[in-house]
Protein backbone atom coordinates (compact mmCIF):
# COMPACT_ATOMS: atom_id res chain seq x y z
CA UNK A 1 0.00 0.00 0.00
CA UNK A 2 1.19 3.19 -1.52
CA UNK A 3 1.81 6.26 1.03
CA UNK A 4 -0.37 9.09 0.48
CA UNK A 5 -0.37 12.43 2.14
CA UNK A 6 -3.10 13.79 3.71
CA UNK A 7 -4.51 17.25 4.76
CA UNK A 8 -6.11 17.01 8.58
CA UNK A 9 -7.77 18.86 11.02
CA UNK A 10 -7.31 17.63 14.54
CA UNK A 11 -10.87 18.14 15.64
CA UNK A 12 -10.33 15.83 19.57
CA UNK A 13 -7.59 16.41 21.77
CA UNK A 14 -8.10 14.47 25.34
CA UNK A 15 -5.78 15.00 28.47
CA UNK A 16 -6.50 12.51 31.15
CA UNK A 17 -3.15 12.39 32.68
CA UNK A 18 -0.49 14.83 32.66
CA UNK A 19 2.15 14.75 29.51
CA UNK A 20 -0.26 12.15 28.12
CA UNK A 21 -2.75 13.16 24.57
CA UNK A 22 -5.44 11.22 22.36
CA UNK A 23 -5.34 13.16 19.58
CA UNK A 24 -8.49 12.77 16.81
CA UNK A 25 -8.08 13.69 13.09
CA UNK A 26 -10.35 14.01 10.30
CA UNK A 27 -8.97 14.23 6.72
CA UNK A 28 -9.62 17.28 4.26
CA UNK A 29 -9.96 15.03 1.75
CA UNK A 30 -9.86 11.28 0.47
CA UNK A 31 -10.44 8.75 3.47
CA UNK A 32 -8.10 7.54 5.30
CA UNK A 33 -6.59 3.84 3.77
CA UNK A 34 -4.67 1.94 6.18
CA UNK A 35 -4.15 -1.87 7.71
CA UNK A 36 -4.32 -2.93 11.04
CA UNK A 37 -1.03 -2.37 13.24
CA UNK A 38 0.07 -0.10 10.23
CA UNK A 39 1.46 3.81 11.24
CA UNK A 40 1.75 6.92 10.46
CA UNK A 41 4.27 10.34 9.92
CA UNK A 42 2.66 13.45 11.50
CA UNK A 43 3.91 17.12 10.15
CA UNK A 44 3.07 19.79 12.24
CA UNK A 45 5.57 23.04 10.36
CA UNK A 46 2.63 25.93 9.29
CA UNK A 47 4.34 26.59 6.32
CA UNK A 48 4.39 23.06 4.72
CA UNK A 49 1.64 23.24 1.78
CA UNK A 50 1.66 19.46 1.03
CA UNK A 51 4.01 19.73 -2.10
CA UNK A 52 7.38 20.97 -1.24
CA UNK A 53 9.86 18.59 0.53
CA UNK A 54 8.15 16.92 3.43
CA UNK A 55 9.27 18.63 6.78
CA UNK A 56 10.41 17.26 10.64
CA UNK A 57 7.92 14.62 11.48
CA UNK A 58 7.59 11.89 14.21
CA UNK A 59 5.88 8.60 13.99
CA UNK A 60 2.96 6.85 15.92
CA UNK A 61 0.78 3.89 15.53
CA UNK A 62 -2.76 4.21 14.75
CA UNK A 63 -5.14 3.33 17.49
CA UNK A 64 -8.31 3.34 15.51
CA UNK A 65 -9.21 0.65 12.76
CA UNK A 66 -9.44 1.09 8.92
CA UNK A 67 -12.93 1.16 9.13
CA UNK A 68 -13.16 4.29 10.64
CA UNK A 69 -13.92 7.82 9.17
CA UNK A 70 -10.89 9.15 11.58
CA UNK A 71 -7.26 8.70 12.87
CA UNK A 72 -7.09 8.33 16.61
CA UNK A 73 -3.69 8.44 17.87
CA UNK A 74 -2.30 8.56 22.26
CA UNK A 75 1.28 9.80 22.54
CA UNK A 76 2.98 10.41 25.30
CA UNK A 77 5.60 13.80 26.00
CA UNK A 78 8.81 13.12 25.12
CA UNK A 79 11.54 14.49 23.35
CA UNK A 80 11.15 18.02 21.79
CA UNK A 81 8.45 17.08 19.00
CA UNK A 82 6.02 16.05 21.12
CA UNK A 83 6.46 19.03 23.34
CA UNK A 84 6.14 21.14 20.76
CA UNK A 85 2.77 19.02 19.52
CA UNK A 86 1.81 19.59 23.39
CA UNK A 87 2.28 23.32 23.06
CA UNK A 88 1.19 24.27 19.44
CA UNK A 89 -1.41 21.77 18.56
CA UNK A 90 -5.47 23.09 19.45
CA UNK A 91 -8.56 21.79 18.24
CA UNK A 92 -9.31 22.58 15.37
CA UNK A 93 -5.46 23.02 14.09
CA UNK A 94 -4.43 21.64 10.51
CA UNK A 95 -1.49 18.87 10.16
CA UNK A 96 -0.56 16.53 7.45
CA UNK A 97 -0.28 13.29 8.01
CA UNK A 98 1.37 10.75 5.96
CA UNK A 99 0.95 7.17 6.14
CA UNK A 100 0.89 4.37 5.94
CA UNK A 101 4.12 2.58 7.56
CA UNK A 102 4.33 -0.77 8.82
CA UNK A 103 3.13 -4.36 8.13
CA UNK A 104 3.17 -5.46 12.37
CA UNK A 105 0.54 -8.02 11.23
CA UNK A 106 0.15 -8.70 7.62
CA UNK A 107 3.86 -10.62 8.59
CA UNK A 108 3.46 -14.30 8.50
CA UNK A 109 2.05 -15.70 11.86
CA UNK A 110 -0.59 -18.26 13.48
CA UNK A 111 -3.81 -16.67 14.61
CA UNK A 112 -4.57 -19.43 16.63
CA UNK A 113 -3.60 -18.90 20.23
CA UNK A 114 -1.75 -16.14 19.05
CA UNK A 115 0.14 -13.93 22.39
CA UNK A 116 -0.42 -9.74 21.84
CA UNK A 117 2.33 -8.04 24.91
CA UNK A 118 1.80 -4.16 25.49
CA UNK A 119 3.03 -1.85 27.68
CA UNK A 120 1.42 1.41 28.60
CA UNK A 121 0.49 2.86 25.04
CA UNK A 122 1.96 0.53 23.38
CA UNK A 123 -1.40 -1.06 23.24
CA UNK A 124 -1.80 1.60 20.45
CA UNK A 125 -1.22 -0.58 17.69
CA UNK A 126 -3.07 -3.80 19.14
CA UNK A 127 -6.25 -1.68 19.00
CA UNK A 128 -6.74 -0.77 15.82
CA UNK A 129 -7.00 -5.11 15.32
CA UNK A 130 -9.09 -5.55 18.07
CA UNK A 131 -11.55 -3.26 17.44
CA UNK A 132 -11.89 -4.46 13.38
CA UNK A 133 -13.50 -6.94 11.61
CA UNK A 134 -10.20 -8.79 10.83
CA UNK A 135 -10.02 -10.17 14.50
CA UNK A 136 -12.70 -12.71 14.20
CA UNK A 137 -9.90 -14.55 11.96
CA UNK A 138 -8.06 -15.30 15.18
CA UNK A 139 -9.00 -18.29 17.53
CA UNK A 140 -8.26 -18.40 21.17
CA UNK A 141 -6.10 -14.60 21.61
CA UNK A 142 -4.83 -13.58 24.48
CA UNK A 143 -3.41 -10.04 25.86
CA UNK A 144 -1.09 -8.95 28.80
CA UNK A 145 -1.46 -5.51 29.07
CA UNK A 146 0.76 -3.71 31.75
CA UNK A 147 -0.53 0.07 32.84
CA UNK A 148 1.09 2.27 35.60
CA UNK A 149 -2.03 1.75 37.44
CA UNK A 150 -5.93 1.50 36.60
CA UNK A 151 -6.28 4.93 36.12
CA UNK A 152 -4.07 4.86 33.27
CA UNK A 153 -6.45 1.80 31.30
CA UNK A 154 -7.48 4.80 29.43
CA UNK A 155 -8.82 1.93 26.39
CA UNK A 156 -11.21 -0.31 28.05
CA UNK A 157 -14.37 0.95 25.75
CA UNK A 158 -12.06 -0.49 22.80
CA UNK A 159 -10.98 -3.37 24.73
CA UNK A 160 -14.44 -3.92 25.33
CA UNK A 161 -14.96 -4.17 21.80
CA UNK A 162 -12.42 -7.14 21.07
CA UNK A 163 -14.65 -10.03 20.44
CA UNK A 164 -13.07 -13.06 22.10
CA UNK A 165 -10.10 -11.98 23.67
CA UNK A 166 -8.72 -13.10 27.03
CA UNK A 167 -7.88 -9.97 28.72
CA UNK A 168 -4.84 -10.33 31.12
CA UNK A 169 -4.60 -6.67 33.15
CA UNK A 170 -1.53 -5.98 35.25
CA UNK A 171 -0.99 -2.93 37.24
CA UNK A 172 2.26 -1.92 38.41
CA UNK A 173 1.47 -0.26 41.85
CA UNK A 174 -0.58 -3.30 43.08
CA UNK A 175 0.26 -6.22 40.67
CA UNK A 176 3.90 -5.76 39.65
CA UNK A 177 4.72 -5.48 36.05
CA UNK A 178 4.28 -7.75 33.14
CA UNK A 179 6.35 -10.84 34.00
CA UNK A 180 7.56 -12.34 30.82
CA UNK A 181 8.33 -15.84 32.11
CA UNK A 182 4.83 -16.49 33.56
CA UNK A 183 3.76 -15.34 30.09
CA UNK A 184 5.42 -18.17 28.74
CA UNK A 185 4.64 -20.50 30.88
CA UNK A 186 0.76 -19.99 29.96
CA UNK A 187 1.20 -19.82 26.31
CA UNK A 188 4.34 -22.38 25.60
CA UNK A 189 6.80 -22.33 22.26
CA UNK A 190 4.26 -22.79 19.74
CA UNK A 191 2.76 -19.29 20.14
CA UNK A 192 2.72 -16.26 18.19
CA UNK A 193 3.96 -13.23 20.36
CA UNK A 194 3.49 -9.75 19.72
CA UNK A 195 5.13 -7.48 21.76
CA UNK A 196 4.80 -3.45 21.88
CA UNK A 197 5.87 -0.94 24.46
CA UNK A 198 9.53 0.52 25.49
CA UNK A 199 12.28 0.01 23.44
CA UNK A 200 13.76 -1.86 26.43
CA UNK A 201 10.98 -3.83 27.52
CA UNK A 202 10.64 -5.46 23.50
CA UNK A 203 14.07 -6.07 23.67
CA UNK A 204 14.14 -7.74 27.25
CA UNK A 205 10.80 -10.09 26.26
CA UNK A 206 12.41 -11.12 22.95
CA UNK A 207 15.63 -12.38 24.25
CA UNK A 208 13.40 -14.05 27.41
CA UNK A 209 11.36 -15.84 25.21
CA UNK A 210 14.15 -16.75 22.55
CA UNK A 211 16.01 -18.42 25.37
CA UNK A 212 13.17 -20.50 26.35
CA UNK A 213 13.03 -22.10 23.02
CA UNK A 214 10.22 -19.46 21.12
CA UNK A 215 11.26 -19.57 17.19
CA UNK A 216 12.51 -15.89 16.60
CA UNK A 217 10.36 -15.98 13.72
CA UNK A 218 7.39 -16.50 16.20
CA UNK A 219 8.10 -13.48 18.35
CA UNK A 220 6.63 -9.89 16.35
CA UNK A 221 7.56 -6.42 17.88
CA UNK A 222 6.62 -3.21 16.99
CA UNK A 223 9.59 -1.30 17.60
CA UNK A 224 10.16 0.88 14.69
CA UNK A 225 10.97 3.89 17.01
Amino acid sequence: MLQKKYKSELISILNPFEGIYTLEFRSFGSKFKYLPGQFLHIAIDEEYDGSSQWPESRCFSMQSNPSEETIRITYAVKGEFTKQMEQTLKVGSEVWLKLPYGDLFQQSHNKTNTVFIAGGTGITPFLSLFTHESFKEYSNPKAYLGFRSKAFNIYQKELDLAQNLSLNLFFQDTDGILDIEKIFDQNGVESNYFISGPPAMIKAFKKALIAQGVPTVNILTDDWE
